[in-house]
């Protein structure tokens, strides 16, 4: 029988249960642990994720190399009815592929580069593509960044070239950046002044070597490594985009000469963002939210890796550089012959 107190109350053996007061204290130490363990494991996560993004960037820059070792010059940024050593014609409706096209053999996937055969052209406004092949077969891993959460099924690349700091004009926009492309006499500041190199077309829109300041343009520019006379290791050839942030990246079509992957300029700080609410509505959007259509802040740089992006250099080498990187060496960083000495990020 239970022992009776003298006051003529009955013990009450309390057994192994736990209190409301004492689970609530557990449940609010479980919550600080995991709110202390969360960023960590983010980090963590970025850390892989950042890391995954450099070798991929490391492959394409081997590749760029072996395809150089191989023609003698640097795989075209992108080819089309104009471009050197295509004699087809037939201008902009004759795409004959970009660099990520031309280097698949380099990065195991000669297969799909035979299956492709970017050297027969068909008219890539029927939607069809090059050599009528079906464009969800087109993609594989290495085009893809894993920290950018953009659609994954998505047919587009995270890896874009270099056209150095190449004037991105967008016709009327609010246009940040234009005072690193513009001659002094334009009064946007900036500009020319002091930083060793000329004139040159709008988007890299042309043929000829020398009217390229970095190492690659959409239409072809047959550029050797002869042409970077700052040195390989001074001169990005590749960096990161964010396909969301662009204008021409979300075709889903990396394989078009005209799809993005050859259009990214140096006169645009690293990580510039622009609202992709304006891809659909086509305009320039605002000066505090500008859309992708608006190239002078567009066509730069992106990732989403916290304080910077990855890029490769022309002699493969793989350096993240931060966004707040001084602006007049990142454009020294983009022009291949600018002539003026440059201390590495």
């Amino acid at each position: 029988m239970p022992h009776t107190l003298p006051t003529g109350r009955r013990t009450v053996r309390r057994g192994g249960a736990f209190t409301l007061i004492e689970l609530l204290v557990v449940i609010a130490i479980i919550a600080i642990l995991i709110g202390l363990l969360l960023p960590a494991v983010q980090k963590v996560r970025e850390a892989a994720a950042r890391t995954q993004c450099q070798n991929n960037l490391k492959q394409f820059g081997l590749a760029i190399q072996t395809y150089n070792d191989t023609f003698n010059y640097l795989p075209p940024g992108g080819l089309m009815g104009d471009s050197p050593g295509v004699t087809s014609g037939a201008g902009w409706g004759n795409d004959q592929g970009t660099w990520i096209l031309h280097t698949l053999p380099y990065m195991e996937q000669d297969p799909m580069f035979k299956q492709i055969n970017p050297r027969i052209a068909v008219n890539n406004s029927v939607g069809i593509g090059i050599n009528n092949v079906p464009a969800a077969s087109r993609k594989y891993k290495n085009l893809r960044c894993p920290s950018d959460d953009y659609d994954p099924a998505a047919t587009v690349s995270n890896y874009v070239a270099s056209m150095g700091p190449q004037c991105v004009t967008s016709g009327g926009c609010y246009e940040p950046n234009q005072g690193w492309c513009d001659p002094p006499a334009s009064g946007l500041g900036g500009g020319l002044a002091g930083m060793g190199y000329g004139l040159s077309p709008d988007h890299g829109n042309t043929v000829q070597a020398p009217e390229v300041r970095g190492l690659f343009n959409r239409l072809g520019a047959r550029i050797t490594l002869a042409m970077i006379k700052d040195g390989t290791s001074n001169t990005i050839a590749l960096g990161e985009h964010l396909p969301r942030m662009s204008d021409h990246l979300p075709n889903n079509n990396w394989w078009h000469f005209n799809s993005g992957v050859a259009m990214s300029s140096t006169v645009v700080p690293i990580n510039q963002r622009c609202d992709y609410r304006h891809y659909f509505s086509g305009d320039c959007g605002t000066a505090t939210e500008p859309g992708p259509r608006n190239w002078n802040i567009s066509m730069g740089f992106k990732a989403n890796h916290s304080g910077g992006a990855n890029f490769a250099f022309a002699d493969g080498s793989i350096r993240f550089i931060p966004q707040n990187i001084d602006h007049r060496t990142y454009q020294l960083l983009g022009c291949r012959n600018d002539g003026i000495p440059v201390s590495q990020p």
